[in-house]
């Protein structure tokens, strides 16, 4: 299984660098950064971005720029912020399609970049850790207490992610540049390393770890990490194994919505109840990023199917060489007839659960698609938004539908509807005064840790939701 790009020009990798006082080393490791072998096909960027650095870093950035104009890239923080800060920066700027963090200093080496790369490159990973302490035939000795401070972070990170690493605050972490950039990072210091490990845990993506060598520096020769920095990173472990804050989606309707779409158990429960219904061949329509697709059954054939450019890409990187996955690019709404001869009638199932945008049944020509997708008697599952009294019809078009409303139009366009059900009315405990306002991250944890166990809020409360299944009728 290879990482294919869309078209026939070389792929470009992308080295973040976050800089803060580095005077002394940072030209020779951006000069080594751009010596290092790489990969076939495989070009590179280096974007570099100064956190207010008060010595002559800003004076050898010039100096870089002027000597290799067109590789590197260089940004200015407007005040010290913290070296997770920088590489926030750095990814926002980046434009790779792959990409490694490299500290400002010979800690970490260059040349094992294609190393560290091969796992991505050859498709078996969507992150790869450089480890200093995995097996390796010779090695520098270590600050012994630094050392024993890491494993201790490392340890602690994997009892809360499940993760077996034996190195979490490396540096060296490479990335698929669309993975990395869907990770809404938070942390302005040193607590980005086990905040990344963190959510690409809950993520559920496949990570390698890799032998690479290390040549730590002393706190005399500018080390800056130090003891406060391990009780923060201590506090960032504990913090984001409570709270699930480990997706975003820029196109997302609502931060609300979405971050609702992303709570682990409400998820498992979506998929739960569509199981019964789901068969061989199954059609996931508005797939987004694949908060649902990883959930589902993986049997003769499931096709996800997405209208975003950005979530496609995504989506078809992350599932590219499964023979049983296929990623389509593909606006129901657009016209009629979308499908070729060998796609009508070729699914037993179809979900349509992360964004009902995607197959909104008010839409008669998406509506006729979809039916034109299954097999006669084959499932339509799908969550449908139950009307809010908050909202009005001319301040949300996303204001909701009626029981009624979403049998007459499902019925309208040939579909049976066997099942109308309220569905997370718990919700409502925890939504503010406007819905598409997001409750706190708190308020969110909360609400999934309760989920599981909420069903008898559907009888006791207003609907937000309607679960609803239909079946093509002919």
């Amino acid at each position: 299984m290879t990482y294919e790009s869309n078209d026939d020009r070389n792929r470009l990798f992308s080295i973040l660098i976050p800089v803060y006082n580095e005077q002394a080393y940072l030209a020779r490791v951006v000069e080594t950064a751009l010596a290092a072998p790489l990969p076939e096909n495989l070009d590179r960027e280096i974007v570099l971005v100064d956190d207010c650095s008060t010595d002559r870093t800003p004076k050898v950035i010039e100096e870089l720029l002027a000597k290799y104009p067109g590789t590197i890239r260089a940004f200015r923080q407007p005040k010290n912020q913290g070296k997770g800060a920088a590489i926030r920066r750095a990814i926002k700027e980046m434009t790779g399609d792959f990409a490694i963090i490299q500290d400002a200093d010979l800690e970490y080496n260059p040349n094992e970049y294609s190393l560290v790369l091969a796992p991505l490159l050859d498709g078996r990973a969507d992150v790869v850790y450089g480890s200093r302490f995995a097996t390796r035939e010779t090695r520098k000795a270590l600050q012994y207490h630094h050392k024993l401070g890491n494993l201790f972070l490392t340890h602690l990170s994997n009892f809360t992610t499940g993760l077996d690493l034996t190195d979490m605050e490396t540096c060296y972490k490479a990335f698929r540049a669309d993975a990395l950039k869907s990770i809404p990072l938070r942390s302005d210091r040193f607590g980005i390393e086990p905040e990344i490990t963190a959510k690409i845990a809950k993520r559920g993506w496949t990570v390698y770890e890799v032998p690479i060598s290390y040549n730590g520096r002393r706190y005399s020769e500018g080390k800056k990490i130090g003891w406060k920095d391990g009780v923060s990173a201590i506090c960032i472990i504990l913090k984001y194994w409570f709270l699930d804050d480990s997706f975003y989606d820029e196109d997302a309707d609502s931060e609300s919505r979405q971050r609702l779409e992303y709570a682990k158990n409400f998820r498992k429960t979506l998929v739960k109840r569509a199981l019964p219904h789901l068969g061989s061949a199954t059609l996931e329509i508005g797939a987004g990023v694949g908060s649902i697709s990883r959930y589902l059954p993986q049997r003769e054939r499931l096709e996800l199917v997405e209208s975003s450019d950005r979530r496609y890409n995504f989506l078809r990187a992350s599932y590219d060489g499964n023979a049983v996955v296929d990623v389509r690019r593909l606006d129901l709404t657009a016209s009629e007839s979308i499908w070729s001869e060998n796609e009508r009638g070729a699914f037993d199932s179809i979900v349509c659960y992360n964004r009902t945008s995607e197959l909104p049944i008010e839409n008669e020509t998406a509506l006729a698609n979809a039916r034109e997708a299954l097999r006669p008697n084959g499932k339509l599952v799908m969550i449908v938004h139950a009307p809010s009294k908050r909202l009005s019809a001319e301040k949300d078009a996303k204001r909701g539908f009626s029981k009624r409303e979403i049998r007459d139009r499902l019925e309208n366009a040939g579909f049976k509807v066997e099942q109308i059900k309220s569905f997370a009315a718990v919700e409502r405990i925890f939504r503010k005064r406007d819905p598409n306002k997001a409750p706190s991250r708190i308020g969110f944890k909360l609400f999934d840790l309760l989920f599981p166990y909420s069903g008898i809020f559907n009888t006791l409360l207003p609907a937000t939701r309607y679960f609803v299944l239909a079946s093509r009728k002919d």
